[in-house]
Protein backbone atom coordinates (compact mmCIF):
# COMPACT_ATOMS: atom_id res chain seq x y z
CA UNK A 1 0.00 0.00 0.00
CA UNK A 2 0.96 3.42 -0.35
CA UNK A 3 1.15 5.26 2.73
CA UNK A 4 1.54 8.97 2.98
CA UNK A 5 3.60 10.65 6.20
CA UNK A 6 2.80 14.89 5.66
CA UNK A 7 4.85 17.36 7.20
CA UNK A 8 2.48 18.80 10.94
CA UNK A 9 1.56 22.52 10.30
CA UNK A 10 0.05 23.05 13.44
CA UNK A 11 1.43 26.17 15.71
CA UNK A 12 5.22 24.51 16.90
CA UNK A 13 4.02 20.65 15.70
CA UNK A 14 6.88 19.27 15.34
CA UNK A 15 5.89 15.63 15.89
CA UNK A 16 5.87 13.32 13.03
CA UNK A 17 3.49 10.21 11.90
CA UNK A 18 6.16 8.18 11.56
CA UNK A 19 9.70 7.77 12.56
CA UNK A 20 12.50 5.53 10.10
CA UNK A 21 12.43 2.81 12.26
CA UNK A 22 9.05 3.13 11.67
CA UNK A 23 9.37 3.31 7.72
CA UNK A 24 11.67 0.64 7.78
CA UNK A 25 9.56 -2.05 9.32
CA UNK A 26 6.49 -0.45 6.86
CA UNK A 27 9.03 -1.23 3.86
CA UNK A 28 10.16 -4.36 5.11
CA UNK A 29 6.74 -5.68 4.74
CA UNK A 30 6.02 -4.52 1.34
CA UNK A 31 4.86 -1.27 1.23
CA UNK A 32 5.90 2.49 -0.11
CA UNK A 33 6.04 5.26 2.27
CA UNK A 34 5.75 8.84 1.36
CA UNK A 35 7.56 11.22 3.67
CA UNK A 36 6.52 15.02 2.81
CA UNK A 37 10.26 16.80 2.56
CA UNK A 38 11.67 18.14 6.12
CA UNK A 39 9.05 16.68 7.96
CA UNK A 40 11.27 15.21 10.69
CA UNK A 41 13.83 17.93 10.71
CA UNK A 42 13.65 19.39 13.31
CA UNK A 43 13.52 16.66 15.92
CA UNK A 44 17.01 15.05 14.21
CA UNK A 45 14.97 13.02 11.69
CA UNK A 46 15.96 14.24 8.24
CA UNK A 47 14.92 13.56 4.90
CA UNK A 48 18.66 11.14 4.34
CA UNK A 49 17.35 9.14 7.73
CA UNK A 50 14.18 8.44 5.52
CA UNK A 51 15.64 7.71 2.52
CA UNK A 52 17.80 5.01 4.20
CA UNK A 53 14.98 3.42 5.68
CA UNK A 54 13.57 2.92 2.21
CA UNK A 55 10.87 6.01 2.23
CA UNK A 56 10.08 8.13 -0.74
CA UNK A 57 10.76 12.06 -0.03
CA UNK A 58 7.18 14.16 -1.15
CA UNK A 59 8.17 17.56 -2.12
CA UNK A 60 4.95 19.21 -1.25
CA UNK A 61 2.26 18.28 0.88
CA UNK A 62 0.09 17.28 -2.37
CA UNK A 63 2.36 14.68 -3.37
CA UNK A 64 2.21 13.49 0.23
CA UNK A 65 -1.82 13.54 0.38
CA UNK A 66 -1.95 11.78 -2.72
CA UNK A 67 -1.51 8.06 -1.39
CA UNK A 68 -4.51 6.17 0.16
CA UNK A 69 -3.46 5.88 3.32
CA UNK A 70 -2.51 9.10 5.13
CA UNK A 71 -0.87 8.49 8.28
CA UNK A 72 0.05 11.93 10.87
CA UNK A 73 0.01 13.46 14.23
CA UNK A 74 -2.62 16.16 14.61
CA UNK A 75 -5.99 16.77 12.66
CA UNK A 76 -5.96 18.52 9.71
CA UNK A 77 -5.46 22.25 9.75
CA UNK A 78 -7.42 24.50 6.84
CA UNK A 79 -5.17 24.22 4.58
CA UNK A 80 -4.89 20.41 4.43
CA UNK A 81 -8.72 19.47 3.91
CA UNK A 82 -8.67 20.40 0.30
CA UNK A 83 -6.01 17.55 0.04
CA UNK A 84 -8.29 15.01 1.35
CA UNK A 85 -10.35 12.59 -0.95
CA UNK A 86 -13.17 10.59 -1.18
CA UNK A 87 -12.39 7.29 0.47
CA UNK A 88 -8.86 8.31 1.80
CA UNK A 89 -8.08 6.37 4.97
CA UNK A 90 -7.09 9.64 7.55
CA UNK A 91 -5.05 8.02 10.53
CA UNK A 92 -4.61 10.67 13.14
CA UNK A 93 -5.42 12.14 16.31
CA UNK A 94 -8.96 13.99 15.58
CA UNK A 95 -10.66 15.21 18.98
CA UNK A 96 -13.62 15.77 16.82
CA UNK A 97 -15.71 16.16 19.91
CA UNK A 98 -14.57 19.82 20.33
CA UNK A 99 -14.81 20.97 17.01
CA UNK A 100 -18.06 20.31 15.09
CA UNK A 101 -16.95 22.51 12.23
CA UNK A 102 -13.65 20.42 11.59
CA UNK A 103 -16.17 17.14 11.58
CA UNK A 104 -18.66 19.07 9.14
CA UNK A 105 -15.79 19.47 6.65
CA UNK A 106 -14.53 15.73 7.35
CA UNK A 107 -17.75 14.84 6.97
CA UNK A 108 -18.09 16.50 3.07
CA UNK A 109 -14.44 15.11 2.37
CA UNK A 110 -16.16 11.35 2.50
CA UNK A 111 -12.98 10.04 4.25
CA UNK A 112 -12.43 7.07 6.48
CA UNK A 113 -11.24 8.72 9.87
CA UNK A 114 -9.61 7.07 12.38
CA UNK A 115 -8.95 8.63 15.49
CA UNK A 116 -6.34 7.54 17.23
CA UNK A 117 -7.79 8.13 20.58
CA UNK A 118 -10.86 6.24 20.68
CA UNK A 119 -8.98 3.16 19.72
CA UNK A 120 -9.03 0.72 21.95
CA UNK A 121 -7.03 -2.58 23.16
CA UNK A 122 -8.72 -6.37 24.22
CA UNK A 123 -8.97 -4.66 28.05
CA UNK A 124 -10.87 -1.79 26.89
CA UNK A 125 -7.38 0.48 27.26
CA UNK A 126 -6.48 3.09 24.58
CA UNK A 127 -3.13 2.00 23.23
CA UNK A 128 -2.60 5.38 20.79
CA UNK A 129 -3.68 7.81 23.66
CA UNK A 130 -1.73 6.39 26.30
CA UNK A 131 1.92 7.43 25.10
CA UNK A 132 0.75 10.58 24.20
CA UNK A 133 -0.93 11.41 27.48
CA UNK A 134 2.15 10.12 29.49
CA UNK A 135 4.23 12.91 28.10
CA UNK A 136 0.96 15.39 28.40
CA UNK A 137 1.11 14.21 32.24
CA UNK A 138 4.44 14.96 32.68
CA UNK A 139 5.04 18.31 30.53
CA UNK A 140 1.40 19.57 32.69
CA UNK A 141 3.95 19.60 35.85
CA UNK A 142 6.61 21.61 33.90
CA UNK A 143 4.24 23.98 32.31
CA UNK A 144 2.67 24.40 35.57
CA UNK A 145 5.79 24.98 37.69
CA UNK A 146 6.81 27.97 34.80
CA UNK A 147 3.75 29.81 34.69
CA UNK A 148 3.54 29.84 38.74
CA UNK A 149 6.98 31.66 38.40
CA UNK A 150 6.24 35.98 38.63
CA UNK A 151 7.75 36.50 35.45
CA UNK A 152 5.09 34.21 33.62
CA UNK A 153 2.05 35.94 36.12
CA UNK A 154 2.33 33.09 38.82
CA UNK A 155 1.98 33.86 42.26
CA UNK A 156 6.03 32.93 42.60
CA UNK A 157 5.42 29.72 44.21
CA UNK A 158 8.51 26.89 44.12
CA UNK A 159 6.80 23.42 43.74
CA UNK A 160 9.24 21.82 45.82
CA UNK A 161 9.81 24.58 48.46
CA UNK A 162 12.64 24.88 50.39
CA UNK A 163 13.93 23.93 53.97
CA UNK A 164 11.58 26.11 56.59
CA UNK A 165 9.05 27.05 53.66
CA UNK A 166 5.86 24.68 52.66
CA UNK A 167 6.02 23.59 49.14
CA UNK A 168 3.56 24.39 46.68
CA UNK A 169 0.11 22.33 46.84
CA UNK A 170 -0.83 20.58 43.48
CA UNK A 171 -4.46 19.33 42.61
CA UNK A 172 -5.08 16.87 39.76
CA UNK A 173 -8.78 16.36 38.55
CA UNK A 174 -8.53 12.84 36.88
CA UNK A 175 -6.52 9.46 38.07
CA UNK A 176 -5.88 8.22 34.37
CA UNK A 177 -2.89 8.37 32.59
CA UNK A 178 -2.73 11.54 32.55
CA UNK A 179 -2.98 12.20 36.28
CA UNK A 180 -1.21 9.34 37.42
CA UNK A 181 1.98 11.15 35.06
CA UNK A 182 1.54 14.41 36.30
CA UNK A 183 1.62 13.28 40.01
CA UNK A 184 4.58 11.28 39.56
CA UNK A 185 6.61 14.58 38.47
CA UNK A 186 4.77 16.83 40.70
CA UNK A 187 6.02 14.39 43.78
CA UNK A 188 9.16 14.17 42.50
CA UNK A 189 9.46 18.00 42.86
CA UNK A 190 8.80 17.56 46.28
CA UNK A 191 4.71 19.10 45.45
CA UNK A 192 2.14 18.77 48.25
CA UNK A 193 0.05 16.29 45.97
CA UNK A 194 -3.81 15.79 45.95
CA UNK A 195 -4.99 13.46 43.18
CA UNK A 196 -8.96 13.05 42.71
CA UNK A 197 -11.05 10.49 40.24
CA UNK A 198 -14.39 8.78 41.03
CA UNK A 199 -12.71 5.29 40.46
CA UNK A 200 -12.10 3.87 44.29
CA UNK A 201 -10.66 1.24 42.86
CA UNK A 202 -8.33 3.25 40.82
CA UNK A 203 -7.63 5.35 43.97
CA UNK A 204 -6.39 2.48 45.95
CA UNK A 205 -4.07 1.18 43.46
CA UNK A 206 -2.44 4.53 43.19
CA UNK A 207 -2.54 4.87 47.30
CA UNK A 208 -0.20 1.37 47.13
CA UNK A 209 2.01 2.40 44.23
CA UNK A 210 2.94 5.76 45.79
CA UNK A 211 2.11 5.09 49.61
CA UNK A 212 2.06 8.28 51.68
CA UNK A 213 3.24 10.91 49.54
CA UNK A 214 0.57 11.11 47.41
CA UNK A 215 -3.28 11.95 49.14
CA UNK A 216 -5.89 11.12 47.24
CA UNK A 217 -9.95 12.07 47.31
CA UNK A 218 -12.91 10.50 45.91
CA UNK A 219 -14.13 13.48 43.21
CA UNK A 220 -17.30 15.40 43.80
CA UNK A 221 -18.13 19.11 43.67
CA UNK A 222 -17.74 20.11 47.13
CA UNK A 223 -14.18 18.24 47.73
CA UNK A 224 -13.14 19.86 44.59
CA UNK A 225 -14.06 23.13 45.45
CA UNK A 226 -12.56 23.04 48.78
CA UNK A 227 -9.09 21.85 47.59
CA UNK A 228 -9.23 23.82 44.48
CA UNK A 229 -9.54 27.36 46.64
CA UNK A 230 -6.59 25.97 48.50
CA UNK A 231 -4.47 25.13 45.30
CA UNK A 232 -1.15 26.66 44.04
CA UNK A 233 -1.22 24.69 40.49
CA UNK A 234 -4.40 22.68 39.14
CA UNK A 235 -4.00 20.10 36.56
CA UNK A 236 -7.19 19.37 34.63
CA UNK A 237 -6.77 15.61 33.14
CA UNK A 238 -10.53 14.30 32.99
CA UNK A 239 -11.44 12.15 30.13
CA UNK A 240 -14.84 10.46 28.11
CA UNK A 241 -13.07 8.71 25.58
CA UNK A 242 -14.34 10.76 22.09
CA UNK A 243 -16.54 12.83 23.97
CA UNK A 244 -16.39 16.78 25.59
CA UNK A 245 -14.57 16.65 28.95
CA UNK A 246 -16.88 17.42 31.53
CA UNK A 247 -16.97 21.02 33.04
CA UNK A 248 -15.71 20.46 36.48
CA UNK A 249 -14.36 23.81 37.58
CA UNK A 250 -16.94 26.54 36.97
CA UNK A 251 -16.33 30.49 36.41
CA UNK A 252 -17.38 31.12 40.21
CA UNK A 253 -14.77 28.48 41.36
CA UNK A 254 -11.90 30.24 39.16
CA UNK A 255 -12.46 33.67 40.80
CA UNK A 256 -12.54 32.32 44.09
CA UNK A 257 -8.77 30.48 43.85
CA UNK A 258 -5.77 31.86 44.42
CA UNK A 259 -4.53 35.31 42.81
CA UNK A 260 -2.16 34.16 40.05
CA UNK A 261 -2.51 30.82 40.66
CA UNK A 262 -2.30 28.18 37.40
CA UNK A 263 -4.21 25.89 35.55
CA UNK A 264 -3.19 23.68 33.45
CA UNK A 265 -5.97 22.02 31.09
CA UNK A 266 -4.77 19.21 29.74
CA UNK A 267 -8.04 18.18 28.39
CA UNK A 268 -8.43 21.15 26.29
CA UNK A 269 -7.98 18.66 23.17
CA UNK A 270 -11.64 17.74 24.08
CA UNK A 271 -12.98 21.19 24.98
CA UNK A 272 -11.58 21.53 28.66
CA UNK A 273 -12.97 20.70 32.17
CA UNK A 274 -13.23 24.42 33.07
CA UNK A 275 -15.31 27.00 31.89
CA UNK A 276 -13.06 29.30 31.47
CA UNK A 277 -10.64 27.52 29.42
CA UNK A 278 -9.73 27.67 25.66
CA UNK A 279 -7.65 26.47 23.57
CA UNK A 280 -4.09 28.51 23.01
CA UNK A 281 -0.87 27.46 20.78
CA UNK A 282 3.02 26.94 22.05
CA UNK A 283 3.71 30.57 20.54
CA UNK A 284 1.07 31.88 23.38
CA UNK A 285 0.71 29.32 25.84
CA UNK A 286 -1.09 31.03 28.71
CA UNK A 287 -3.38 33.84 29.11
CA UNK A 288 -4.96 35.13 32.70
CA UNK A 289 -8.96 35.39 33.11
CA UNK A 290 -10.47 35.93 36.42
CA UNK A 291 -6.67 36.09 38.32
CA UNK A 292 -5.83 32.56 37.33
CA UNK A 293 -2.93 31.94 34.99
CA UNK A 294 -4.36 29.39 32.48
CA UNK A 295 -2.43 26.97 30.24
CA UNK A 296 -4.30 25.09 27.42
CA UNK A 297 -1.91 24.05 24.56
CA UNK A 298 -3.98 21.89 22.54
CA UNK A 299 -0.96 19.96 21.44
CA UNK A 300 1.25 20.00 24.89
CA UNK A 301 3.44 16.51 23.86
CA UNK A 302 4.32 19.04 20.79
CA UNK A 303 7.10 20.99 23.21
CA UNK A 304 9.39 16.88 23.37
CA UNK A 305 8.53 16.35 19.92
CA UNK A 306 11.47 13.74 19.31
CA UNK A 307 10.38 11.77 22.69
CA UNK A 308 6.82 11.87 21.86
CA UNK A 309 7.22 11.09 18.41
CA UNK A 310 8.98 7.85 18.92
CA UNK A 311 6.28 7.04 21.54
CA UNK A 312 3.68 7.57 19.22
CA UNK A 313 5.76 5.38 16.82
CA UNK A 314 5.94 2.17 18.81
CA UNK A 315 2.20 2.36 19.64
CA UNK A 316 0.71 2.99 16.56
CA UNK A 317 2.87 0.93 14.07
CA UNK A 318 0.99 -2.27 14.64
CA UNK A 319 -2.20 -1.01 13.15
CA UNK A 320 -0.31 0.85 10.63
CA UNK A 321 0.57 -2.55 9.66
CA UNK A 322 -2.37 -4.22 9.74
CA UNK A 323 -4.51 -1.46 7.74
CA UNK A 324 -1.61 -1.15 5.08
CA UNK A 325 -1.53 -5.04 5.11
CA UNK A 326 -5.17 -6.22 5.49
CA UNK A 327 -6.65 -3.33 3.92
CA UNK A 328 -9.11 -0.67 5.83
CA UNK A 329 -11.72 -2.36 5.56
CA UNK A 330 -10.49 -6.25 6.47
CA UNK A 331 -8.19 -4.41 9.14
CA UNK A 332 -11.05 -3.20 11.00
CA UNK A 333 -13.38 -5.84 10.73
CA UNK A 334 -11.10 -8.70 12.02
CA UNK A 335 -9.94 -5.96 14.99
CA UNK A 336 -13.17 -4.43 17.10
CA UNK A 337 -10.62 -2.03 19.66
CA UNK A 338 -9.53 -0.62 16.45
CA UNK A 339 -13.13 -0.57 14.69
CA UNK A 340 -13.73 1.82 17.35
CA UNK A 341 -11.26 3.78 16.24
CA UNK A 342 -13.63 4.74 13.29
CA UNK A 343 -15.46 8.12 13.84
CA UNK A 344 -16.20 8.79 10.48
CA UNK A 345 -17.06 6.83 7.07
CA UNK A 346 -17.86 8.42 3.81
CA UNK A 347 -19.65 10.99 5.23
CA UNK A 348 -21.51 9.49 8.33
CA UNK A 349 -20.55 9.45 11.86
CA UNK A 350 -19.43 6.43 13.01
CA UNK A 351 -18.52 7.11 17.12
CA UNK A 352 -21.75 7.15 19.03
CA UNK A 353 -20.47 9.38 21.97
CA UNK A 354 -19.11 12.05 19.24
CA UNK A 355 -22.53 11.64 17.42
CA UNK A 356 -24.32 12.73 20.68
CA UNK A 357 -22.08 15.37 21.51
CA UNK A 358 -22.22 16.80 18.42
CA UNK A 359 -25.90 16.08 18.04
CA UNK A 360 -25.22 14.43 14.14
CA UNK A 361 -26.49 11.30 13.16
CA UNK A 362 -24.82 7.98 14.29
CA UNK A 363 -24.40 4.42 12.08
CA UNK A 364 -22.85 2.06 13.72
CA UNK A 365 -19.30 0.68 12.20
CA UNK A 366 -20.62 -2.54 12.24
CA UNK A 367 -23.47 -1.81 9.89
CA UNK A 368 -20.92 0.72 7.83
CA UNK A 369 -18.21 -1.56 7.06
CA UNK A 370 -21.27 -3.93 5.32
Amino acid sequence: MLIGVPREIKDHEYRVGITPAGVRALTDAGHEVWVETRAGERIGFSDALYLAAGARIANTASDAYACPLIVKVKEPQPSEIPLLRKEQVLFTYLHLAADPALTRRLLESRIIAIAYETVTDAAGALPLLTPMSEVAGRIAIQAGATALQLANGGRGVLLGGVPGVAPGKVLILGAGTVGTHAARMALGLGADVTLMDISLPRLRHLDDIFGARLKTRYSEAHAIEELAYEADLIVGSVLLPGKRAPKLISRALIQRMKPASVLVDVAIDQGGCAETSRPTTHSSPTYIEEGVVHYCVANMPAACARTATQALTNATLPYVLAIAGKGWRDALKADAGLRKGLNLHLGQVTHAGLAADLEFPCISPDIALE
